[in-house]
């Protein structure tokens, strides 16, 4: 709804929904009396809501396309895909926030919450092991990886001895996690593309470590799981 009513020598405009709340004024220029105009219109009650998604949205797409942005030109890079998950990811953070706590105990919200927790425990205990055994070498010249993934030794310890990735098994917990606080088919998608997007980065993350580690990869591949451990 948008109201506008005089104010000594300024309209005052105020606009506002369930969302937000906007007011602002203009100096009035002519001369001419407009004490007795009154206008109301009403706009979408959702208007206000969806600039706040699509501004934020774009605010958590920037700092993810500057830190991949030396794997954007290679579709052979992991870097790659992983982008486009992230992407996904933040649209589904951006549709569903508002409904991080609703219903609390909801079997929905109960499986989000466990989802997100192991989520934080496989980034946290990968991200820690990756960082400590594998012994990151400077001199790895591969700008399309961060500095923690340019490893020099093969780490197979840990969380390690189960699945290869803990950092992707993370994000696919954390995609559905936030899919679950909402599920709609619009987040349904999303949460499908992220998935398949967090697959693609997966496989070409293999063939670039069994191009560095050559065979000792390959048998690590053989008896351990991609993201799941024990299953898949």
């Amino acid at each position: 709804m948008i109201r506008i009513r005089q104010i000594a020598d300024f309209y005052q405009f105020l606009i506002y929904d369930k969302y937000a709340l906007v007011v602002f004024r203009i100096k009035i220029k002519s001369t001419f009396a407009y004490s007795k105009l009154k206008v109301t219109i009403t706009v979408p009650g959702l208007l206000v809501y969806k600039m706040i998604q699509i501004t934020l949205f774009i605010l958590l797409s920037i700092p993810m396309v500057l830190i991949s942005r030396h794997a954007l030109h290679n579709l052979q890079k992991h870097g790659f895909y992983r982008l486009l998950c992230w992407e996904c990811i933040a649209a589904l953070l951006v549709l569903n926030y508002k409904y991080w706590f609703r219903d609390a105990f909801g079997i929905n919200q109960v499986i989000s919450w466990i989802l997100l927790f192991v989520s934080a425990y496989f980034v946290s205990t990968g991200a820690l092991l990756l960082s400590k055994s594998g012994k990151p070498d400077k001199n790895r010249n591969d700008k399309s990886l961060y500095r923690f993934e340019r490893t020099s030794q093969l780490v197979t310890t840990g969380i390690y001895k189960y699945i290869r990735h803990p950092l992707y098994s993370s994000l696919l917990l954390l995609t559905w996690g936030i899919c679950l606080k909402d599920v709609t088919p619009l987040s349904f998608i999303l949460a499908l593309l992220s998935s398949a997007f967090l697959y693609l980065t997966a496989v070409l993350d293999e063939k670039e470590c069994v191009v560095f580690f050559g065979e000792k990869y390959k048998e690590y591949m053989n008896r351990t799981k991609m993201f799941v451990p024990f299953i898949f």
